[in-house]
C-alpha cells in the first residue's frame, strides 16, 4: 500500500499541473499591441530596436523585429521569455496585462 502511494502522489501532482496549465497555454494571447509598443518604447528601447523594421538585424541584443521574424516565436515561447530571468537583461516585473501587451506586439511585427 505503502510503494503504490508513493507512485500516485508524484502522478497526482503532474496531472494537476498539466490539467492546470494546458487549457490557458492553447488560448490566444489577450494584449493590446498599441499598450505593447508604448510599454516596449519606455522599458525596452533603451537597449533594443523596439519599432517595426523593414529588414531583420542581426545585432545584440536584437531587435524586437528580428524577435519576431524567428520562427520559433509564438506567444508561448514569448511568454515564458519574459517571466525567465536573463544574465544580460535587467530583471524586470511586468503584470499579466503588461506581459501579453508586450507579447502582442511583438507577434504583430511577425512578417506574414
Amino acid at each position: 500500500m505503502v510503494i503504490a502511494m508513493r507512485w500516485m502522489i508524484p502522478c497526482f501532482v503532474a496531472a494537476s499541473i498539466l490539467t492546470a496549465q494546458f487549457p490557458v497555454l492553447a488560448q490566444p494571447v489577450d494584449g493590446d499591441p498599441t499598450s505593447g509598443r508604448q510599454l516596449a518604447t519606455r522599458l525596452c528601447s533603451s537597449c533594443h530596436r523596439v519599432l517595426p523594421m523593414t529588414l531583420s538585424d542581426k545585432s545584440d541584443p536584437p531587435s524586437f523585429q528580428s524577435i519576431a521574424d524567428l520562427p520559433s516565436t509564438t506567444g508561448l515561447s514569448l511568454n515564458v521569455f519574459l517571466h525567465s530571468n536573463h544574465r544580460n537583461m535587467p530583471d524586470f516585473m511586468v503584470s499579466t496585462a503588461a506581459s501579453n501587451d508586450l507579447i502582442a506586439y511583438i507577434l504583430s511585427l511577425k512578417q506574414k
